[in-house]
């Protein structure tokens, strides 16, 4: 699997470098800069690449901007977002496009190997993994949300549990319960939060990510 690394750290670059090539990715390109990263990433298309928000020459959302201009150019291009630290806006514009294969995942994750290896391949695959935290704060944010209110405390654990894009099997050992109390508790949230089901894992949190993406009246009143 072909990767792409963007980090301005040195030896977190190397870092993740020794990490993916002692796990079966080829890293085809690093880079350190945001006009790098967009000139790595139209020329080798890779399967996944791994960007850090913040990036020369701004050291603001650098990363980010580049790829989100990228997957404007190349659809669906798989992104794994690293942050150090949990911004809301970030989260919501990387998967703003709904064309699935994003992640977005907090710096300190890197520190567990096969849970981060593990995201970076569920993206690969075309899945959305959100870092719990990232999907707390996402939650927290909306908690007055007079529909998301209507979940259960279970089904809101269950909500959580989806958009860290795990699958109903990982969920119901979570819980401790069955995969059919699981699937019970999914159909019951798309039907609160008004979303179509889908036969597709990734489609579903992109859903459950797309309504937490909408802009609450309090979101509205702050941006007029």
């Amino acid at each position: 699997m072909r990767v792409v690394i963007a980090e301005d750290l040195a030896l977190l670059r190397e870092g993740l470098i020794r990490i993916l090539q002692t796990t079966g990715f080829e890293v085809i390109a690093s880079v350190d800069n945001g006009p790098a990263l967009t000139q790595a990433l139209m020329t080798h298309r890779p399967d996944v690449a791994i960007v850090d928000v913040r990036l020369p020459p701004t050291f603001t959302d650098e990363g980010l901007r580049a790829a989100i201009a990228v997957r404007k150019r190349i659809p669906g291009l798989p992104i794994v977002v690293l942050s150090q630290y949990v911004e809301q806006l970030y989260a919501r514009e990387l998967m703003s496009d709904r064309a699935g294969a994003v992640g977005y995942l907090l710096k300190d994750r890197v520190m567990d190997v096969g849970q981060f290896v593990a995201a970076v391949r569920q993206v690969a695959s075309g899945s959305a993994v959100m870092d719990p935290e990232v999907v707390s704060a996402l939650l927290t944010h909306r908690a007055t949300d007079p529909t998301l209110r209507t979940l259960s405390p279970r089904e809101h654990e269950v909500l959580i549990l989806m958009a860290e894009g795990r699958s109903n099997a990982a969920i119901a050992a979570r819980m401790f319960v069955t995969e059919k109390t699981v699937s019970k508790h999914i159909s019951t949230i798309f039907t609160k939060l008004d979303l179509g089901l889908s036969q597709s894992h990734h489609r579903r949190v992109l859903a459950v990510l797309a309504y937490l993406e909408k802009p609450t009246e309090t979101d509205k009143t702050a941006s007029g």
